[in-house]
């Protein structure tokens, strides 16, 4: 990918105006598809039905489709000037084990799960910016590998994309995840770390048991794993950069047999935080040394798994350029906000910024006038005038993307 050297100049642009025309005319379809896709919710691993849907509105707008990648994933591409560099847009599927509560005409029609954290919407994008292009193909010299990938919710689609050589000859990537915060209409563009690195984490504290009136006889695992865990939270501020934030959740613990016997074995169970790639790879040796000390300390037992599943989106400087300038000129510069922080939530895009660089932007989804509620919440319910602000983006992006290689 060569750098940028200048701004990408597209006052008014005639690219522009036919990308938002055929958006105008088709968004009528793009509202059907995600209604669809939102009362017809599949969980991880499980999107037979979406991937055959989604393939469905490819194969009849004329763009050649590949199932069954990715296990529950499918591919598409707009092939036009093969000299020109390949460009992925990925887009994720999957919905939540929540039971929706909305009471929007097109609620879930499965009980117990829901799109909750907009993946409806992501998925209608990657499909209208698929159709906009293909329709643009004698005037827009189209290299597109469309990724429509299951089970990002447990942070394991996109390996399997990957180890299904999704990635092959890709030359850079971009994705949109949906932000509440942000109204609809207006994007927010993030330059360097987007997401947090995200581990799981696994503590095993065996002890002995004994009375509950003589706990000098036995080795009590409920009070050495309170140690555990309040030495991890109180070191955090002592042992790490303050500037290079971790945060260390354990949201389940299990132990005991009843109230007046001494816990033999207590399991907790966590996720691990962290931003810069320097910081996450020094904390299972860090996490290590606390709890192996203190188990010995008190003579206590520890097994300790400690599981990297997904590193920190980062964003590459010269594609969120291409984002940034390309959003400006679509949607203008009040639509466009530059956001000041990362979030210390995980995604998995970043699995695929190993094999190419890449930038994920957030689409805003609030509503002005009435209450956002968050992501994984049962009442979120997203501004559907995000689709097309989020088409247009993709769509203009990459166009800009292909100029800008072009003149280089």
């Amino acid at each position: 990918m060569a750098s940028l050297r200048s701004p990408v100049t597209a006052s008014n642009n005639p690219v522009l105006a036919k990308i938002k025309a055929i958006v105008a005319r088709l968004n009528p379809r793009f509202l059907e598809i995600r209604r669809h896709l939102h009362a017809h919710p599949e969980l991880s691993g499980k999107e037979y039905q979406t991937a055959a849907y989604v393939a469905g509105v490819l194969s009849a707008a004329g763009i050649p489709v590949k199932e069954g990648i990715g296990k529950t994933g499918l591919t598409a591409e707009i092939r036009g000037d093969r000299d020109r560099p390949l460009l992925g847009i990925r887009t994720d599927m999957d919905a939540l084990p929540i039971q929706e509560r909305t009471r929007v005409t097109f609620d879930s029609v499965f009980s117990g799960i829901m799109h909750a954290c907009g993946h409806d919407i992501h998925t209608t994008v990657g499909l209208g910016t698929a159709m906009v292009l293909a329709e643009l193909q004698d005037q827009i010299p189209c290299n597109a590998r469309f990724l429509f990938q299951p089970a990002e919710e447990i942070a394991k689609g996109a390996q399997w994309m990957v180890d299904a050589n999704t990635m092959a000859d890709v030359d850079s990537i971009f994705s949109l995840h949906v932000f509440p915060t942000i109204p609809g209409g207006s994007i927010g563009i993030r330059y360097g770390a987007l997401t947090a690195a995200a581990d799981d984490l696994e503590l095993i504290i065996e002890g002995e048991s004994g009375h509950g009136a003589r706990p000098h006889e036995a080795v009590d695992a409920i009070w050495i794993a309170a140690q555990v865990i309040t030495t991890l939270q109180q070191s955090i501020s002592r042992t790490h950069n303050p500037l290079r934030p971790v945060v260390l959740t354990f949201g389940q613990i299990e132990g005991g047999r009843a109230p007046n016997i001494i816990a033999d074995r207590v399991r907790l169970v966590g996720t691990v935080r962290s931003l810069h790639p320097e910081t996450t790879a020094t904390l299972p040796q860090w996490i290590t040394h606390i709890v192996t000390q203190i188990c010995q300390t008190y003579g206590a037992r520890c097994q300790i798994n400690y599981e990297s599943c997904v590193p920190s989106v980062q964003n590459d400087l010269v594609l969120t350029q291409i984002l940034e300038q390309a959003a400006r000129q679509a949607l203008g510069d009040r639509q466009v906000e530059i956001l000041p922080d990362p979030s210390l939530g995980a995604e998995d895009f970043s699995v695929y910024l190993d094999q190419a660089p890449g930038s994920m932007f957030r689409l805003g989804v609030g509503w002005r006038d009435r209450p956002n509620y968050p992501l994984h919440h049962p009442k979120f319910d997203p501004d559907e005038q995000a689709i097309a602000t989020g088409i247009i983006t993709l769509a203009y992006a990459a166009y800009n993307y292909w100029q800008l290689n072009a003149n280089l």
